[in-house]
C-alpha cells in the first residue's frame, strides 16, 4: 500500500509546487513577490510557518516576509539579522544538497545570535524522523541559480506530517527556493526598471522645463541673445537670435541668419572680436546697423551643448553700451582737449609729441647703405651674431620699429624732411582781453583755433597750449615747408574778428622747432618756444600790434 502511494505523494507535491511556482509570476510588486514566496511554502509545500530573509545592500539579511502565524510576523518582520550569522548558520547545517538542516541538538548555540527567529517548545522527538520546534531549515536563494552570489534565504518550519522532509519534499523545497530566487531578480529588475523610468520621465520633464525656461529666457531678454555655430565650415554663423538683438540692429531674424558677427563688426574691431575667447570671452566692439551706423556693443560668450557629446554652440550676450561710451568718450576727450576751443589740450599736445620720441640721439642714416644697417643690423659686425641669429636688443636694432624723428639741417637745405613743431603767440590778445573783456578774447581764441585748423592737414596737430599759445605739429616738412607754413597761419589770424558787431585784429609770432628723436617733449617745446620769441623780438612792434 505505501509502493502504490509514493507516486501520488510525489505527483500531488508536484501539482502543489507547480502551482506555487505559477503564483510566483503574478506578483506586482517586489514587495508582493516576497509575500507570494512566504505564502507558497505554507500553502503549497506543507510547511505550518515560513520566512524569507532577503540581502540588503550592507550584505546583513532584513526578514522581508513571512507567512502562517500573524503574531510572529508582527514579531520579526523587518527584523535584521548580520551577514556574519547566516553565514555561521549555513555553514554548520548538515548539508540537504542546497539545503541547510540544524537538528535542535546542534541549535541551541543559536540561541543567542542575532538572526530573527521564532519556535515554540515542545517534547522530544518520539521517533527519529520526527520534527522538533527548535529543529532550522534553510533554503539559500542565490541570484544565479546556484553560486555564491547570495540573494536571501527561505527559512521554514513545522511540516504538518510533523516528520521532516524526505528525499522528495526537499527537491520541492530546493526547486521552489530556485524559482523563487528568479522570481525575486525579476521583480527587482522590474521594479528598477520601474524607477528608471519614473526617473527618465522626470528627467525629461526637467529637461522639457528647462528647455522652455531657456527659450523663454533667451527670446523675452531685454538685450540680445545670438546663438552660434561652433567649430566647421560654418563657424560663427548665426543660427538664432532674439527679438532684441533684431531690434538693436534693425535686421530681421530671417537677415541675420545669414551673417556672423564677423560680418557685422566694425573693420577697426576685428581684431577684438578673434581675440575674444569662447570660453567665458567678452569685449567691447562695435556692430554694423542697417542703416549703415555701428554701436557699441558688450559681448560675453558662453558654450553650451545638446548633450554630454553633442555638438557645441556659442551663446552670445550683447549689451548696447552705446550711451556709456559715448559718455566715456566724451569724458575722455573732455580729459585731453580744450574746453574753450576744443582743441587737443596741453597733456594731448604733449603725449603725441612724445610718442613720436625715442631717448636714442641722432637715429638718422646719413646714407641708403646705413639706412639699410639701421634697419637689419650690419651683418659684418661678429658682435652682431649670437648662436647663428643676428640680435640687437638696442634701439635701433634689427627689430626696432620706431620711425625716428630728425630735424632737417637748417642751414644748408639737404632735402631731409622732419616733424616741425610751430608754436604761435597772439600778437594784441591782452589789449583785446582788457579792452573789451574776457568774452570778446575767448571768442577770438575760437575763432584763431578754427582758422588754424583749415590751414593744415588732416594729419597735423594743432593744439592750444594755454592762454594765447597754441602749437601745430607737422611731419614731413623741410625747412623752407616749415616757414611757408607760419606765412600761411599768421595770414590766416591776421584778418579782422568781428565780435558782437566789432571787428577786433590781432597778430601772430611763430617759432619753428624741430623734434629730434633724443629729445624729450619739454625740450622740443621750449625750443620751439624760444625761436618764437627770437622772432617776436626782430619784428617791430608796430608789425606786431594789432587790435
Amino acid at each position: 500500500m505505501e509502493a502504490e502511494s509514493e507516486p501520488y505523494v510525489r505527483l500531488a507535491t508536484m501539482r502543489q509546487l507547480h502551482q506555487a511556482v505559477a503564483d510566483l509570476n503574478t506578483a506586482r510588486s517586489l514587495a508582493d513577490t516576497l509575500q507570494t514566496v512566504a505564502d507558497g511554502i505554507v500553502t503549497g509545500l506543507g510547511y505550518e510557518l515560513a520566512c524569507v530573509n532577503l540581502v540588503r545592500p550592507d550584505g546583513d539579511l532584513v526578514v522581508a516576509a513571512f507567512a502562517g502565524n500573524s503574531a510572529a510576523e508582527a514579531l520579526i518582520t523587518g527584523r535584521v539579522g548580520s551577514r556574519a550569522s547566516w553565514e555561521r548558520r549555513l555553514t554548520m547545517g548538515q548539508p540537504w544538497d542546497e539545503l541547510r538542516f540544524i537538528p535542535h541538538t546542534d541549535g541551541w548555540v543559536l540561541l543567542d545570535d542575532d538572526v530573527p527567529q521564532w519556535h515554540t517548545d515542545g517534547p522530544d522527538p518520539r521517533f527519529e524522523d520526527e520534527w522538533h520546534p527548535q529543529d532550522r531549515l534553510y533554503a539559500p536563494m542565490y541570484a544565479s541559480g546556484g553560486g555564491a552570489d547570495l540573494l536571501g534565504v527561505i527559512s521554514v518550519d513545522r511540516p504538518r506530517n510533523g516528520r521532516r522532509p524526505g528525499a522528495w519534499g526537499r527537491e520541492a523545497l530546493q526547486m521552489y527556493a530556485s524559482q523563487a530566487a528568479i522570481a525575486i531578480s525579476n521583480a527587482r529588475l522590474r521594479a528598477n526598471m520601474q524607477r528608471a523610468l519614473v526617473r527618465l520621465e522626470r528627467e525629461q520633464q526637467a529637461l522639457r522645463a528647462s528647455e522652455e525656461s531657456f527659450r523663454q529666457a533667451f527670446e523675452y531678454a531685454p538685450s540680445g541673445m545670438a546663438i552660434a555655430e561652433m567649430g566647421g565650415d560654418q563657424h560663427g554663423r548665426l543660427l538664432r537670435t532674439n527679438d532684441a538683438l533684431c531690434r538693436l540692429l534693425g535686421r530681421p531674424a530671417s537677415v541675420l541668419r545669414r551673417y556672423s558677427f564677423a560680418d557685422l563688426v566694425h573693420p577697426e574691431d576685428i581684431g577684438t572680436l578673434l581675440r575674444t575667447s569662447a570660453e567665458g570671452g567678452r569685449a567691447e566692439l562695435r556692430l554694423g546697423r542697417r542703416d549703415g551706423t555701428y554701436l557699441w556693443v558688450s559681448l560675453r560668450n558662453s558654450v553650451v551643448a545638446d548633450t554630454a557629446d553633442g555638438p557645441r554652440f556659442l551663446l552670445t550676450h550683447v549689451e548696447d553700451i552705446e550711451e556709456r561710451k559715448r559718455h566715456e568718450l566724451h569724458l575722455a576727450h573732455r580729459a585731453s582737449h580744450d574746453a574753450l576751443t576744443g582743441l587737443p589740450n596741453s597733456a594731448e599736445l604733449r603725449s603725441r609729441l612724445s610718442a613720436r620720441l625715442c631717448e636714442r640721439p641722432n637715429a638718422a642714416a646719413t646714407t641708403p647703405v646705413e639706412a639699410l644697417d639701421a634697419a637689419y643690423g650690419d651683418l659684418d659686425d661678429p658682435d652682431a651674431r649670437t648662436h647663428g641669429y643676428e640680435v640687437d636688443p638696442a634701439p635701433g636694432g634689427p627689430y626696432d620699429h620706431h620711425v625716428h624723428a630728425v630735424a632737417p639741417d637748417t642751414e644748408h637745405d639737404d632735402g631731409a624732411k622732419g616733424l616741425a613743431v610751430l608754436f604761435c603767440d597772439l600778437d594784441g590778445f591782452k589789449s583785446i582781453n582788457d579792452r573789451f573783456g574776457h568774452h570778446t578774447g575767448d571768442a577770438v581764441l575760437i575763432e584763431v583755433a578754427r582758422r588754424l585748423t583749415t590751414c593744415v592737414r588732416d594729419g597735423d596737430t594743432v593744439a592750444r597750449l594755454g592762454g594765447d599759445e597754441f602749437v601745430v605739429l607737422a611731419d614731413g616738412l623741410g625747412d623752407a615747408d616749415a616757414a611757408d607754413l607760419a606765412v600761411r597761419l599768421r595770414n590766416a589770424i591776421i584778418p579782422p574778428i568781428r565780435v558782437d558787431g566789432r571787428a577786433v585784429r590781432v597778430g601772430a609770432s611763430f617759432g619753428i622747432g624741430w623734434a629730434a628723436c633724443g629729445m624729450t617733449a619739454e625740450e622740443v617745446l621750449r625750443s620751439a618756444d624760444q625761436r618764437m620769441y627770437v622772432e617776436k623780438r626782430s619784428r617791430s612792434k608796430v608789425h606786431r600790434r594789432a587790435g
